[in-house]
């Protein structure tokens, strides 16, 4: 297997927790990625061969400056997957958007043979229009849209994260058997717990959120329902794991509503090992996510972190967590500090409360586990290995097919296999 993500890798969970699953199943597999400060340009870890791009990634960057990046990551990407093909002679090419039309570094193994699955992370013409500005019409959209569908063409099949965003591919035109939602539940190699709850300070009411610090998750929100929280929840305290491009603003922002002393930063990603006592520390775990066509079908894989740990979560509302989680989780309107102030107050007053949304999520999440959505992962991978159109889920014939699935047998680990995530990633 090649697999191909212009980001950072293992941050990206979801990738990572492909390749363990790859792996456990006997795959060897070549990852192609960017590389970060400090970072080797190669590295193997057992059946794992990391490749890194020395090029950058920069999440401020202008329009034109998203273009040159999908550019050179593609032109790069193209050559050396069709160069390292003519040795490996991989049997697919797992393709990582964004953006789409990265399946075509999967062309020339295509056509000497390969499969080529694209996991189609994020919804392009949605991400276009949310960070830049147009609407559905605007002609850069219109043309994203056109290219989604083409690279899905491409494709011997696509997978992704959420029903709802495999629903605005099919309405745009795809079909409905070419695309499979593998969704990003927990992985209980890490979150091995419901743990023992823990607390540092037993009059604390600690909040967590976690994961990469950008302006659309909605942080400045959080700050200022602290704010507003500040004299009516007790040892109120916000724990903010990660690291990105909006932490000095809101460092700046907790200095302005006067809630520096009552708000934690990790100042950058913390290893999974510190980020699972984190959450075993946790009251509340906060998602708040702004509102928007993109993040609408998008759903935060950190929800199902805190559901695994035992969490309860108050979510902004969003068609993908309404229609996933619904009462599971104590919902608020994206962007209001007030009622997330109203919705993280109701919790703190009702332990109850907290402990029916937490049982409410683990029967929701049930069938959203890592060990169920792997399989079917998997066996959406075999059938392209096995040159069979991939059809229905048939996850049991595929752990038979693929025996024997060592990562079943007590005892086995797939760990190992790249880099221990750096747990806010």
């Amino acid at each position: 297997m090649c697999v191909v993500r212009q980001h950072y890798v293992p941050r990206d969970s979801r990738v990572a927790r492909a390749v363990h699953a790859l792996v456990a199943r006997g795959f060897d597999v070549d990852v192609l990625c960017l590389r970060a400060p400090g970072e080797p340009v190669r590295e193997r870890h057992g059946r794992v061969r990391i490749h890194r791009l020395p090029l950058r990634h920069h999440p401020e960057a202008g329009t034109l400056g998203y273009v040159a990046e999908y550019t050179a990551f593609l032109v790069a990407a193209t050559v050396l997957v069709a160069l390292a093909h003519g040795v490996r002679r991989y049997r697919v090419v797992q393709i990582h958007s964004v953006p789409d039309v990265l399946v075509l570094a999967g062309f020339v193994p295509r056509l000497l043979g390969a499969r080529v699955l694209l996991d189609l992370q994020e919804c392009m013409p949605e991400f276009f229009a949310t960070k830049f500005g147009g609407g559905s019409r605007h002609p850069v959209v219109v043309l994203l849209a056109r290219l989604e569908q083409a690279a899905i063409l491409l494709a011997d099949h696509v997978i992704t994260p959420t029903d709802q965003m495999r629903a605005v591919f099919l309405r745009r035109g795809a079909d409905a058997d070419r695309i499979t939602t593998v969704m990003d539940g927990a992985d209980p190699a890490v979150f091995a717990v419901p743990r023992p709850r823990t607390t540092l300070e037993d009059d604390r009411f600690t909040l967590v959120s976690h994961g990469t610090i950008e302006e659309h998750y909605g942080l400045d929100t959080v700050l200022r329902a602290v704010a507003l929280l500040r004299d009516r929840v007790p040892g109120l305290h916000l724990e903010l794991y990660g690291d990105g491009p909006a932490l000095s603003g809101l460092r700046r922002l907790a200095d302005e509503l006067g809630v520096a002393d009552l708000v934690s930063f990790s100042g950058g990603f913390v290893p999974m090992p510190d980020l699972v006592d984190a959450l075993a520390r946790a009251d509340v775990g906060v998602l708040a996510v702004r509102r928007d066509p993109f993040r609408d079908v998008a759903l935060p894989g950190k929800i199902f972190d805190f559901v695994v740990m035992g969490v309860p979560v108050v979510a902004s509302r969003t068609r993908s967590m309404q229609e996933t989680f619904g009462d599971a989780v104590e919902s608020f309107e994206s962007g209001d500090a007030e009622d997330l102030a109203r919705a993280v107050l109701a919790l703190h007053r009702s332990p109850d409360r907290r402990a029916a949304l937490v049982a409410r999520a683990r029967e929701r999440a049930e069938p959203l586990a890592w060990d169920r959505q792997r399989d079917r992962y998997l066996a959406t991978v075999v059938d392209l290995v096995e040159g069979r159109p991939v059809g229905r889920y048939r996850a049991r014939a595929a752990c038979r097919r693929l025996a024997p699935c060592t990562a079943l047998r007590p005892g086995s680990s797939s760990r190992g296999t790249l880099p221990e995530p750096r747990g806010a990633g």
